[in-house]
């Protein structure tokens, strides 16, 4: 029997008495009062803790993980304010040589810049070389003249941009992925660098909605050792008579992982988004993916199979019809971002038994986007708080790459809806450590006899420090069924 036994713990959701808690096998067996539980035998791993606080791992519910794992080796243009700055960056990066036949940068933001997007500045910037950035939702590229005839060949259909240069939503979806497809080898390696850093800010668990099916990719991750996280991989319509054909079900365990890997979701995409400007609003502007009864039929497909909706809203107009086809399904599931609701849609998600998968760092990212563009109706715009007391189940993510990979930047961000100095946006939908800590775990605040030893160590009560100090939270050991996936202890 392995045995681990930690000293000297404060349980997170307790009074944090000191506390003993013996692991074996895989589960929590013991707990006693510090000083009270002796190793059973000599190969128990004896884990002096200092007094560090334990609580349940924590999970990111929403992720595109091949995308979060290229991202950190593309140019970060976050922080560039115009397209003018961002096509200079690139222009210094492209001068020191670029080794792949693609220069690439993410994360640009437009939704304030001073002057548009002109595809000349990338041509300018890189001459000779096809140049896209992606945007920070995703949504939308931004590419010179020589990416755009580059992507057309890729994908096998011409890619019409006009003097911007910008692809929007399912022309941008396709370049992405054909970013996407470097050699196994290489992702595999960025994706196994990604899960240490993961777990390394306490993370066991994902949800995996990378628009390619991922489970087998993830099966030959497992085998090949790359083994800190649990992972639920979602499907999209595109591979969902795939999936069926699999006699896959949401929940289910994929074969000779562990128990690691599980199916996940039915993904399904109804709008744009907010800083692209095509997220579907009730006043008839943004883009809608798809008709009401197409969207029923699809969903009620997945949902006979065995499979839980997941279903990208993002505008207002999005979550009215997202919530419309959980009413027409009779399924629960959860609704994804759920960024601008209608007032009388807000009690529609615990009425309905729909889950709010939200990322709260977004509404960090563009407040400012959202008071420009949703003028007058930011009031309804991430409104965590109002869903909590409607009895909404808030599920937290980061949505990354689109924010960090980081429970606790999102934990932050929904406690107080403040960052970098600034008085909180809409302060009133600020949410309590208590919600964002059940939204960030499996549930459960704290940890009990009979638990799967999914766990984190971390070195202040996160129920009770400030929303900066969500963001710094040190954390010192992270496991999964009692095997360290990281540690400083």
């Amino acid at each position: 029997m392995t045995e681990i036994l930690l000293r000297t713990v404060r349980r997170v959701g307790t009074s944090g008495a000191p506390a003993d808690v013996r692991i074996a096998d895989g589960l929590v067996t013991e707990i006693a009062p510090a000083g009270t539980l002796d190793p059973a035998g000599p190969d128990t791993e004896v884990v002096e803790t200092a007094g560090a606080w334990l609580g349940p791992g924590l999970r990111d519910h929403h992720t595109h993980f091949d995308q979060w794992a290229l991202v950190r080796r593309r140019v970060d243009v976050s922080g560039c304010d115009s397209a003018e700055s961002t096509a200079d960056l690139l222009a210094a990066v492209a001068r020191t040589g670029v080794p792949d036949r693609v220069l690439i940068g993410h994360g640009y933001r437009d939704g304030l810049w001073p002057t548009p997007a002109r595809r000349e500045l990338l041509d300018q910037a890189a001459p000779g070389l096809p140049t896209v950035v992606i945007s920070g939702d995703l949504h939308a590229v931004w590419c010179n003249a020589l990416a755009l005839a580059h992507f057309s060949a890729l994908v096998g259909r011409s890619l019409e941009a006009g003097a911007d240069g910008i692809l929007r939503e399912q022309d941008a979806f396709d370049v992405t992925g054909a970013l996407s497809q470097v050699p196994d080898d290489l992702l595999d390696g960025y994706v196994a660098d990604a899960v240490e850093a993961a777990a390394a800010r306490g993370v066991t668990g994902i949800v995996d909605l990378e628009m390619r099916f991922g489970l087998d990719r993830w099966t030959r991750r497992i085998h090949a050792g790359t083994d800190s996280l649990r992972v639920a991989s979602g499907v999209y319509p595109a591979e969902l008579d795939a999936a069926i054909s699999r006699g896959l079900r949401t929940g289910d365990v994929v074969d000779r992982t562990r128990g690691l890997l599980t199916m996940g979701p039915f993904k399904v995409v109804t709008d744009g988004s907010l800083g692209t400007r095509t997220a579907a609003m009730a006043d008839g502007s943004g883009v809608l993916a798809w008709e009401f009864d197409d969207l029923v039929a699809i969903t009620r497909r997945a949902v006979d199979a065995g499979l839980v909706p997941a279903i990208h809203a993002i505008g207002d107009r999005a979550n009215t019809l997202a919530l419309d086809v959980f009413e027409a399904v009779g399924a629960r599931g959860t609704i994804e971002h759920a960024q601008l609701l209608a007032d009388t849609d807000v009690e529609r998600f615990a009425r309905l038994g729909v889950a709010a998968s939200v990322q709260p760092e977004h509404a960090m990212d563009d407040r400012d986007i959202a008071d420009r563009h949703w003028a007058g109706r930011t009031d309804r715009a991430f409104a965590f708080a109002s869903l909590a007391r409607a009895g909404a189940r808030l599920l937290l993510g980061s949505d990354a790459p689109v924010a960090p990979l980081d429970p606790w930047v999102s934990m932050a961000a929904a406690v107080g809806r403040d960052r970098d100095g600034r008085d909180p946006w809409h302060p009133a939908e600020r949410v309590s450590a208590l919600a964002a800590w059940r939204g960030s775990t499996d549930g459960r605040v704290g940890v009990a006899v009979g638990d799967v030893a999914d766990l984190v160590l971390v070195e202040s009560d996160p129920l009770a420090v400030s929303s900066s100090g969500l963001r710094d939270m040190r954390v010192l050991a992270t496991a999964i069924a009692g095997r360290f996936t990281y540690s400083e202890l």
